[in-house]
């Protein structure tokens, strides 16, 4: 009987959840919360990410937000088309790659007038699957003008695998998009706590996941 006790108590004990943080919903012994900085950005960050995303481990799409004062997260698949356009500031443009199957509209160029008149930035955080499905549900997203990347891209992102060659996590798009339309601020302090997320993980032996 007593063994029976013992047995129950530490399957119990397995199924207690971990602690975690309430700010970056880590558990406490991968928390990178103590790196994180604040950025007063110029251009409005609105991040649409897919409601997996928001429960995966290495969400870099919530720690731009934490790092970004002029920032909204907003979890869902799909939005109406009131809501969204209740979101959008009037200069609104979407970063995402210029894929053939899109629409043709202006590409957002830095240190252009356009650029300099941007008042937000619309960000899809999920897997490029996942991405692509969520523009895909909201046409007026594809209509917007395009922040893109040339040449080879660089990720530090070794923690999760992206399904794509040449991409970056979503806090690595952020900044890079920011540092080049907005370069009197410095946004690659925002890159301290991914850093940090990267060698807690790693010291945990963790590789698994797709990048978004």
């Amino acid at each position: 009987m007593r063994d029976l006790v013992k047995s129950r108590d530490l399957e119990s004990y397995s199924l207690m959840p971990r602690e975690t943080c309430p700010s970056c919903q880590r558990p406490l012994k991968v928390c990178y919360c103590g790196a994180l900085v604040h950025i007063p950005n110029r251009i409005r960050v609105l991040i649409l990410q897919h409601p997996l995303e928001q429960k995966h481990p290495f969400n870099t799409g919530r720690m731009a937000h934490l790092c970004l004062d002029n920032s909204e997260l907003i979890v869902a698949e799909q939005l109406t088309s009131n809501d969204l356009v209740r979101l959008l500031k009037p200069r609104s443009a979407l970063l995402y790659p210029s894929l053939p199957w899109l629409p043709d509209v202006e590409a957002l160029e830095p240190g252009t007038a356009s650029a300099g008149a941007l008042e937000q930035l619309v960000v899809i955080d999920g897997t490029w699957r996942k991405a692509k499905k969520m523009l895909h549900l909201h046409p007026l997203l594809q209509r917007l003008p395009r922040v893109s990347f040339e040449g080879v891209l660089n990720s530090n992102y070794q923690v999760r695998h992206s399904s794509l060659e040449n991409s970056l996590s979503t806090i690595e798009s952020i900044a890079r998009a920011l540092g080049q339309l907005d370069p009197e601020q410095d946004y690659q302090a925002m890159l301290k706590p991914f850093e940090r997320m990267v060698a807690l993980q790693s010291g945990h032996g963790s590789t698994q996941g797709r990048n978004s």
